[in-house]
């Protein structure tokens, strides 16, 4: 079946949603658009709201207030028209099945159904097509489940913490399937807490916080709205660790052997202090914070304000 649907500027919306689950409020306030083509990283630590908000966008629970829409429409009614492929971590997969029997099973059941041999391949189970669910590994559970979701020509495809169990080589190929799709035209939304996938994969990351969006932009954004850079040296002789801990604007400290690394908010100001205090620093680096390190800086200054 041909789709006849214009693609929408809009994939998916929430605006101003909130879910709470008894005094614990998952999702606060949120409020953000999916356009097409993007992948998009969710991150935040554990109990972030990062499972709620996605199974918000597909309808495994309602809202408390506020609204989602997926293709200007509901959840639920998106998932019916076919337009909508998750892979989830819960929930197990049939035993007692062949891989390509279940594969056939998912396309069979979609309304724009793609070829099972295309399915087996796209998630690099061909190989494994006749053996057993039950008797997968962990990695290739989670290929199935990938094949799982993309049984079908889905225009949003939402994956939660796929790449669990997968070996590195296996990451790389799944990843390089997910930016062809962005490449069609489908938008790629994930959550992980692999940082550096994120860093590697996203156009966009969302960082989430006891349920609310405290950052939205590309990595490079992300990494600069933390508002520190790394600097790290070498120095000789004995090293007064509480005069290095007084220079100005530092944010983290860190003393390894003879080198010393720190987070600053001005590193200008920083490393013109330690000259100042008569120090010659030896093999001086100064970076902008990794995607790992930016998104630390952003939580602890929210759990700081909080406090």
């Amino acid at each position: 079946m041909t789709k006849t649907t214009a693609p929408p500027t809009t994939v998916a919306s929430f605006e101003q949603v909130n879910k709470t689950y008894g005094q614990v409020r998952a999702v606060a306030d949120l409020t953000l658009d999916l356009h097409p083509g993007e992948t998009v990283a969710l991150l935040g630590p554990n109990g972030a709201g990062k499972s709620s908000t996605l199974d918000l966008l597909l309808g495994l629970r309602n809202a408390d207030s506020g609204t989602v829409r997926v293709f200007g429409t509901s959840p639920e009614q998106a998932i019916r028209d076919g337009r909508v492929g998750a892979m989830l971590q819960s929930g197990g997969l049939m035993e007692e099945v062949k891989v390509r029997e279940l594969v056939q099973l998912a396309c069979d059941l979609h309304r724009h159904p793609r070829p099972v041999a295309d399915v087996l391949d796209r998630a690099g189970i061909t190989q494994i097509a006749d053996r057993m669910v039950n008797k997968l590994s962990g990695g290739q559970e989670q290929r199935v489940r990938f094949a799982l979701a993309t049984a079908g020509d889905n225009d949003l495809i939402v994956l939660d913490e796929p790449t669990t169990g997968m070996d590195v080589s296996a990451r790389h190929a799944f990843w390089a399937t997910m930016r062809e799709q962005a490449d069609q035209g489908r938008t790629v939304l994930f959550a992980t807490h692999y940082l550096e996938e994120a860093d590697a994969i996203a156009d966009r990351v969302l960082v989430l916080h006891k349920g609310r969006l405290l950052a939205d932009g590309t990595a490079s954004e992300i990494k600069a709205k933390a508002g520190a850079r790394r600097i790290a040296f070498d120095l000789e002789g004995a090293i007064d660790e509480g005069a290095l801990r007084g220079l100005p604007f530092l944010t983290a400290f860190d003393v390894s052997g003879r080198t010393v690394r720190i987070q600053s908010s001005d590193a200008d100001a920083t490393v013109h202090a330690l000259y100042g205090l008569g120090l010659y620093p030896r093999n001086l680096e100064v970076a902008g914070l990794g995607l790992e390190q930016a998104f630390v800086a952003i939580t602890e200054a929210e759990e700081a304000k909080a406090a």
